[in-house]
């Protein structure tokens, strides 16, 4: 279902959906950081919002690309289709995360993979040609959006080399290390486990019993602690021992 985006003096509509914040959201993608105020409303005004279902598929792989999403709220699982038909998941997208970006750079202007919701996801849908209008006039999102990309692509290749040489134990390890905020702190920092975890085990390549019980082990480790969905690292060196030691 796809609506416009709601005035901003709407009673009925939640804090999320005000203008003032889907334009904070755009501006907060890293690739748009560089628009102003009245540069991002303006994107917005061709922009939707668009609401899925739990398991209700956004886009289908090879399909033709005319819109880029950002995340609002709710989860996005991203899944290409190998060669023997299953499907391969990617990562999961959560909230400020963006959907359908590597389009922009594949000759035919296809998605390269599918996007499914985990949950009641709502997204905001922005035309691709103004995205590209955006890139060719605004050389500063041009850099950061090449600069993201090439981000995407070392991160897939850690994920092949880990898949392919890695025990279970290393992927997790490195999937925790991947998500824990840019930069040091003295106090304890936190990883959100909010995706379904058989949708997490899915992305490491393992079982959830699996991934229940390696989470386990680093929490008796003293590594981490896990309260609900809050994944709270206690010693990031000792992790990264870990993922070097563990047979």
């Amino acid at each position: 279902m796809n609506t416009p985006i709601c005035p901003a003096d709407s009673s009925t509509t939640d804090l999320l959906f005000k203008p003032k914040q889907l334009r904070e959201l755009v501006q907060g993608v890293p690739w748009l950081g560089a628009l102003d105020d009245a540069e991002a409303a303006a994107l917005l005004e061709h922009s939707e919002l668009k609401t899925l279902k739990n398991r209700e598929w956004l886009f289908r792989q090879d399909a033709p690309a005319h819109w880029l999403y950002i995340v609002i709220n709710g989860a996005v699982r991203l899944a290409r289709s190998a060669g023997d038909g299953r499907l391969a998941t990617i990562r999961c997208v959560e909230r400020g995360g963006t959907l359908g970006e590597l389009s922009m750079v594949s000759r035919g202007g296809i998605y390269l993979y599918s996007a499914e919701a985990l949950r009641r996801t709502h997204v905001l849908a922005i035309p691709a040609e103004h995205c590209r209008e955006i890139m060719d006039r605004q050389p500063e999102c041009r850099a950061e959006f090449m600069s993201r990309l090439a981000l995407e692509l070392t991160e897939r290749l850690e994920d092949l080399a880990l898949l392919t040489q890695a025990d279970a134990m290393s992927r997790l390890v490195s999937y925790i290390l991947r998500q824990l905020p840019v930069g040091r702190s003295k106090s304890p920092r936190v990883v959100r486990l909010s995706i379904p975890k058989r949708w997490l085990a899915a992305q490491l390549a393992m079982t959830p019993e699996t991934l229940s019980r390696l989470l386990a082990k680093l929490r008796d480790s003293g590594a981490i602690n896990i309260d609900r969905q809050r994944l709270v690292v206690l010693d990031e060196q000792k992790l990264r021992d870990i993922m070097l030691t563990d047979d």
